[in-house]
Order: C-alpha cells, then sequence, then structure tokens
C-alpha cells in the first residue's frame, strides 16, 4: 500500500481508505484479517485497529462464523447516495455525448457493482433505429452484454472462476456456459474490445471498452445496434473507435 502522497499528517486516513477498498474487492465473499494484512502490508496490530474503528463506526462488518470482513451499512448508504449525483458521471456523460454523435448508435455506461454490471447513462445517437438494451438502473451479471463482458474481461481467470460458481444457474439461462465465456473473455482481451452478436436480444450486437477511472473502480462504455448496421467489419471500426477514445479520456480525466 504507497501512502506516499502529497498531503502530509494524513496516514491513518489513507491506511483506513485503502482498507475500505479492500473490502469493497472482496465484497461478495468476505476477507478475513490474513488477506487484509496481505493485501494492505500494515502490520496484524494496526490492521486490527482500524478494522475495530470501521466496525464500530459501521463502515465495516463482520461475519461471526466466518470471521470474514465486508463493507457496512454506512460505507452503503455512502455509496447510494454517490449515485445520485456523482462527480464521475457528471464527467462521463459528455463523453457519452460525443461517442453517440460519433457513431450514431446508442451508447450504454455501465460500472462494475460487485459481481454486476450497473448502467448508469444510456444515450441515444442519431440513428433512426434506437437499440434500449438496458434501462439506466438496471444491472446484469458481468459477462452479459458488451459492457459487461468487458468489465469481466479485466479480471483475472481465478476470479472469474468463481464468479461462475457463484451465479451458475443464471448464467446458464441467459445461455452462457463457462466454456462459451471463457471464449468470450479470450477473444476481448486479445482484441482490446468486447464484442457480442445476438447473446441478449435477437438481431442486435454491441462493441464495448472497459478502463480504470481509480484504484478501485472501473468503467465500461459500449456500442448497441442492430446487427445488420454493426457487422463483423463495423465492430472491428468501432471497438478500435473504442479504444482510442477511452484511452484519450482517461489520460485526460483520471491521468491513467
Amino acid at each position: 500500500m504507497n501512502t506516499s502522497k502529497s498531503t502530509g499528517g494524513t496516514q491513518s486516513m489513507r491506511r483506513a481508505l485503502a482498507l475500505l477498498r479492500v473490502l469493497a474487492q472482496h465484497q461478495e465473499d468476505g476477507i478475513d484479517l490474513q488477506g487484509v494484512m496481505a493485501r494492505t502490508g500494515l502490520e496484524r496490530s494496526t490492521a486490527h485497529r482500524l478494522l475495530s474503528c470501521l466496525l464500530e463506526e459501521r463502515f465495516a462488518e463482520r461475519d461471526p462464523a466466518s470471521r470474514k470482513y465486508r463493507l457496512g451499512v454506512d460505507s452503503m448508504q455512502l455509496g447510494f447516495a454517490s449515485l445520485r449525483h456523482t462527480p464521475l458521471l457528471d464527467a462521463l456523460r459528455p463523453f457519452a455525448q460525443k461517442l453517440a454523435r460519433l457513431s450514431g448508435d446508442t451508447v450504454f455506461l455501465v460500472i462494475r457493482q460487485g459481481d454486476y454490471a450497473l448502467c448508469l447513462l444510456r444515450e441515444a445517437g442519431s440513428f433512426p433505429v434506437k437499440v434500449f438494451t438496458i434501462d439506466q438502473g438496471e444491472r446484469r451479471l458481468l459477462g452479459i452484454g458488451a459492457g459487461g463482458l468487458a468489465l469481466l474481461a479485466s479480471l483475472d481467470d481465478d476470479e472469474i472462476a468463481l464468479l461462475y460458481e457463484r451465479h451458475a444457474p443464471l448464467y446458464a439461462q441467459a445461455g452462457f456456459t463457462r466454456t462459451g465465456l471463457a471464449k468470450m473473455v479470450r477473444q476481448a482481451r486479445q482484441a482490446g474490445y468486447a464484442t457480442i452478436v445476438d447473446t441478449i436480444t435477437p438481431g442486435v450486437s454491441g462493441v464495448g471498452v472497459a478502463f480504470p477511472v481509480s484504484a478501485l473502480t472501473w468503467v465500461a462504455v459500449s456500442f448497441g445496434a442492430i446487427s445488420s448496421r454493426l457487422d463483423a467489419s463495423r465492430r472491428v471500426e468501432m471497438g478500435e473507435l473504442l479504444r482510442a477514445e477511452c484511452r484519450a479520456w482517461s489520460r485526460e480525466y483520471a491521468g491513467l
């Protein structure tokens, strides 16, 4: 954990914030004290003291049986409050509008929320046939949809395997086998962008790119269009466009 930032006298705060990030990254299964120490580099006494404070303030909770930690109810309230008016969304809205103008297609902005992709924004392009496969505020399992697939491909293989195990019936219901999903992830990594064809709605295709906006948060932007418009050659064209535009936006906004 790097605490060598410019603002002085804030080491304890940075350590607590680093703990919150670790808890958020392990929200589904939880993480024990040893895991926290390994991920943060904190001594046992320091990690235990900070976790105890987060528990007292309800920013963390601990399962009595497994003794694993997760984010607490007050952390969740902060997250819910931020979704109503988030600087990130304000910053990304003009970007999504630009992409909708450039492509003429519907643009979707999704953010990772645990095992799910949450749709934060949808911008319709000028093409007469609009594609609305997901509504703002709706969420889907990672891997379902071009943006969700791009986010999934950003994870390591072990994490993807655990995620699939947790939701195997839902993936099967959506028509995604473990082998098929792994193949789509490999293709997305090789191309640098994710593509879907008729996987959610017949006759609808999509292209998506995921990128980090902070040390903790990844988002994905995707185009959606009818498959006759977003054929194989145009998927490549739009995928490369998304890669270039997302890279430029990340450098300007997040310095990544």
